[in-house]
């Protein structure tokens, strides 16, 4: 090797040791490293991150160099590598994988990981999988996998340490050290009575620092009371944000502690959620792979620009009803696509803050109302604001006050149209069990298009021809 390319590859290294570095960083230092080192210094670079960093990179790499990096991952990293990239990245990875490399990197789950896991496994190694657990971890894992992944009880973890209320401090610190361990990100443990109910927690802060001759009822904190296990994991999402959560119980309908959600899953929930809103306006999934193959890609795709074709021959066919009116007057079709466009910006500002708004449990029954004479009233304003700047220049440009009077009224009436849309889309696509973020984008657009175009064409049809 020149001693130009050690230098690169040191470079790259040092770079690649860098806690701090932003995620493209990363990504061009590895690239670098790829293209200039050697096999062994790639390794060593690529074993040195966090599993999230590792699954990072291979989203961010053609599928040619994701199964060449794979391969170099060790093996005692892989499985928490697979718990962090995407469904599509990761279907297509186990395919890759023997069976007995599958079932090892099992061993190591916690079961909330694991129920993520081993629905996306081939069948023959899932039976595997539960052959090899013992009865206890098997109903774990079945109390898990009971509820769907998008509830508390989907996200939860089984392993959890309870104590009852009658015993000294003294007494579960020498339980604690008889266990030797305690599961990641605990900083309470769970009082249950001697049917397993929740009743409340002691913080380990408290069980270090307090008299060991109290008895843990003394110091029981019960102001939160348990997660219902069919809660949406949106929902446990914002609880965890407004309360500062770093752990939360998780109970069944009869107040049975079935275990824990921790911060980190929450960390999840959260990140695919953004994700999902981001992507779903597109008609998109947050799995898909960025470097899928174009036929899949295309695919996925094309229903999507199917059901916008549909719309748009809806807003052509409104067109078409006022062809006659445009071909007398030319400055309708040079200025129809300012009514379309101001409309569609308007009605996406406030489908955007609806949206959010239902995501954080902000909106509701009880103040829809209020926030559809809100919308409606700034949806008046910012149309009149605009209906006399736009209503000027197409006078000033065509030299025909009525036209820009006419154009000026369809602004209202667009603008006005597109905020009550806004609102209510989201409302409404959400009570018939339907994704605002997913629908609410196309119909919106399909009603300040026709309703632009039909106030626009139909008073000039009155009015100017």
């Amino acid at each position: 090797m020149s001693e130009t390319t050690e230098k690169q590859t040191d470079s790259a290294l040092n770079q690649g040791n860098e806690e701090d570095q932003q995620p493209h960083q990363r990504l061009q230092a590895f690239s670098r490293l790829m293209e200039s080192g050697t096999l062994v210094q790639v390794r060593r670079m690529l074993n040195g991150l966090y599993p999230g960093e590792i699954a990072h990179l291979l989203e961010s790499l053609p599928p040619e160099k994701r199964e060449f990096v794979w391969e170099l991952v060790d093996s005692e990293l892989q499985g928490d590598v697979l718990l962090e990239v995407n469904d599509d990245i990761r279907e297509r990875l186990i395919r890759q994988m023997e069976t007995t490399e599958l079932l090892a990197l099992t061993e190591g789950f916690e079961t909330d990981d694991l129920a993520d896991f081993i629905q996306d496994l081939p069948d023959t190694v899932t039976q595997l999988v539960l052959q090899s657990m013992d009865s206890l971890d098997r109903r774990r894992l079945e109390a898990v996998l009971f509820y769907p992944e998008d509830t508390a009880g989907g996200l939860m973890n089984t392993d959890t340490i309870t104590v009852r209320p009658d015993v000294s401090l003294d007494v579960v610190l020498r339980y604690l050290r008889r266990r030797g361990e305690i599961p990641r990100m605990t900083d309470n443990l769970f009082v249950v009575d001697r049917q397993n109910h929740y009743i409340g927690q002691v913080h380990l802060a408290d069980l270090l620092t307090r008299e060991p001759s109290l008895q843990v009822g003394e110091l029981v904190h019960g102001e939160l009371k348990g997660v219902s296990a069919n809660m949406p994991a949106t929902e446990v999402a914002s609880l965890f944000q407004q309360r500062d959560l770093i752990s939360a119980p998780v109970i069944d309908d009869n107040g049975e502690l079935l275990g824990r959600i921790t911060i980190d899953d929450v960390v999840d929930v959260i990140r695919d959620e953004a994700e999902h809103s981001i992507m779903s306006m597109a008609g998109l999934s947050e799995e898909d792979d960025m470097f899928a193959p174009v036929v899949t890609s295309t695919r996925r795709r094309a229903l999507w620009l199917g059901i916008n074709l549909i719309t748009a021959l809806i807003a052509s066919l409104v067109i078409a009803q006022f062809d006659a009116t445009i071909e007398k007057l030319v400055a309708l079709a040079v200025l129809m696509p300012v009514v379309a466009s101001m409309g569609g910006i308007a009605g996406s500002q406030t489908l955007t803050l609806v949206i959010r708004g239902m995501a954080l449990g902000q909106i509701g029954v009880s103040n829809a109302r209020r926030l559809v004479v809100k919308e409606l009233a700034v949806g008046m304003l910012n149309g009149i604001l605009w209906a006399l700047v736009i209503a000027g220049v197409a006078t000033f440009w065509f030299d025909d006050i009525q036209l820009g009077i006419v154009i000026g009224v369809a602004i209202v009436i667009n603008l006005i149209t597109a905020a009550l849309a806004g609102v209510t889309i989201p409302l409404f696509l959400k009570k018939i069990g339907a994704d605002p973020a997913l629908g609410g984008g196309v119909v919106l657009t399909t009603i300040t298009d026709v309703i632009g175009f039909m106030a626009f064409l139909g008073l000039a049809a009155i009015f100017l021809v």
